[in-house]
């Protein structure tokens, strides 16, 4: 397709460049404000150019590094190329990509992991700096200067807002089908000025499809046409699929006791195989018209509205395996009134999760036998991803439910273990943990009961008797009995694993 299809604008046609020039734009120390959101709508070619640049810069032994900012985790292009190249000093506010990953545990990368929906308001409130430049992928740019999203939102709203200067790329890949799928809200103020954010069901529409921007922060507009790099989801496994008729059954329940209705209450997923488990079980179960406030659409939700089972999902971005992305490319016209993209401090913000009485279904790396919950964090220390918007949902959900396998690494790692190494998500903001064990409500109960209903139901039965041996022998010695634990042993397990790299007593 030509340039002046997908920028209608005349004046800023004017700016089209390579993306090398776009990335001798960017200079060393600039906080760079990028789209993308989970390898969805991030920009591809400048990012790359911008690596080079960078590398040459090292083999002329000249420092250069960035602070690089985003919605989310993004894609091989950037956060993987820009790794490599050592060219981030820091980052924020989640990420997925194995070579950041590794330089963030090394200490050469500094790594700010906080809750998603927290973003956007601390750069208003000059929290986190200068943003010295946004660099941001859209689907096209309108007749009157308008920019048209591309396949996630995230922060772009925030990054167009408050950048001194703006860097397009134009991804002629993105269906323009995309226009109008998105919904960009401009109510949002800091406190005193906050109002209420008129949003009172997930299909409700109250912003506008294209981003503002001042068009004199604009310095350069690349045209590309590389595809969105989502990974493939694997087809699920026995243990998913156990997983999901545990939840599957647990919610058959909660209808049966008059605490859901047949139309069960808008779904949240975190991204993965267990969840998309679940959402393929939604498909066969008997629940009708069903709706989705979530963070990103994954593949079990465009079957889902395939299938009939699911009216409408709002989202701030999509995570797609490569052939669900193609299939809502070539069929986005279809779908573009049953998707709504929006900024991710509306589709993750706490009053509207809680209002709105979310399902909140989110994974986990391990939780301890009272119900904390880690997300983040390898025994103790190790960043895994981020905490993203599981926080987010889980506070403030209706149902706050986490799944996960019940051990890792071939069986050398539990799951359950007497104390969680690191907690994001406390106790009382976890109501529901299923492994394909089993399932465990923890609602209404003491730390006491719950640690019998979560050993009993969702251990593997290789470490439910170290677990059962371990709470009898806390609840004589502990120092109190409200949620006893053996100081000296709560992160034995841990240690026996990093020593011996196996949580079992060999």
């Amino acid at each position: 397709m030509s340039s002046k299809g997908r920028i209608q604008d005349t004046t800023l046609s004017n700016l089209i460049m390579s993306a090398d020039d776009a990335a001798a734009l960017i200079p060393s120390g600039a906080t760079v404000g990028m789209s993308g959101f989970t390898g969805s709508g991030y920009p591809k070619s400048v990012p790359l150019a911008l690596a080079k640049r960078i590398e040459a810069a090292h083999a002329a032994g000249n420092p250069f590094k960035i602070k690089v900012w985003s919605g989310a985790s993004t894609g091989p292009e950037l956060d993987g190329a820009l790794a490599k190249a050592d060219a981030i000093e820091f980052r924020l506010p989640y990420n997925s990509d194995p070579v950041a990953r590794d330089k963030i545990n090394k200490g050469q990368m500094d790594y700010f992991d906080i809750h998603l929906s927290q973003v956007a308001p601390l750069v208003w409130e000059g929290f986190l700096g200068n943003l010295d430049i946004a660099l941001i992928e859209v689907s096209g740019i309108t007749a009157e200067g308008a920019l048209i999203p591309s396949s996630s939102i995230g922060n772009n709203k925030t990054w167009l807002d408050r950048a001194d200067k703006i860097i397009l790329e134009v991804n002629r890949w993105q269906s323009e089908a995309l226009n109008g799928m998105h919904d960009i809200y401009y109510g949002t103020a800091l406190p005193p000025h906050r109002v209420p954010i008129p949003l009172v069901r997930p299909d409700d529409r109250i912003g506008q499809p294209h981003f503002r921007v001042d068009r004199e922060k604009i310095i350069g507009i690349v045209e590309t046409d590389a595809p969105d790099r989502n990974a493939p989801f694997s087809p699920p496994d026995d243990v998913a699929k156990a997983i999901a008729g545990h939840l599957l059954e647990f919610f058959a329940h909660e209808v049966k006791m008059g605490r859901l209705t047949k139309n069960l209450l808008p779904l949240q997923s975190g991204v993965g195989n267990v969840t998309n488990a679940v959402l393929a079980g939604l498909i066969d179960a008997p629940y009708e018209n069903l709706t989705s406030f979530t963070e990103v659409i994954q593949d079990g939700m465009l079957d889902m509205l395939d299938a009939g089972k699911l009216r409408m999902a709002s989202a701030t971005a999509f995570s797609l395996s490569p052939e669900a992305a193609e299939r809502l490319n070539n069929e986005a016209e279809r779908y573009r009134h049953k998707l709504i993209l929006r900024p991710q401090e509306i589709s993750n913000h706490p009053e509207l999760v809680r209002r709105l009485g979310c399902i909140a279904m989110n994974g986990l790396i391990e939780a301890d036998i009272y119900g904390n919950v880690n997300s983040t964090h390898v025994m103790g220390s190790r960043i895994q991803n981020g905490i993203g918007g599981s926080g987010d949902f889980a506070r403030n959900a209706y149902l706050s439910i986490f799944m996960t396998h019940s051990t890792a690494k071939k069986g050398a790692i539990s799951a359950i273990v007497p104390q969680a190494s690191h907690v994001d998500h406390i106790t009382q903001d976890v109501h529901v943990i299923v492994t394909e064990q089993g399932l465990a409500d923890l609602r209404g109960l003491s730390p006491k009961q719950r640690a019998k209903v979560i050993i009993a139901n969702c251990a593997h039965p290789a470490y439910r008797p170290m677990l059962e041996d371990y709470y009898a022998r806390a609840l004589k010695t502990a120092y109190g009995l409200h949620a006893p634990n053996i100081l000296s042993e709560a992160l034995s397990w841990h240690q026996r694993y990093v020593e011996t790299g196996s949580m079992l007593v060999k």
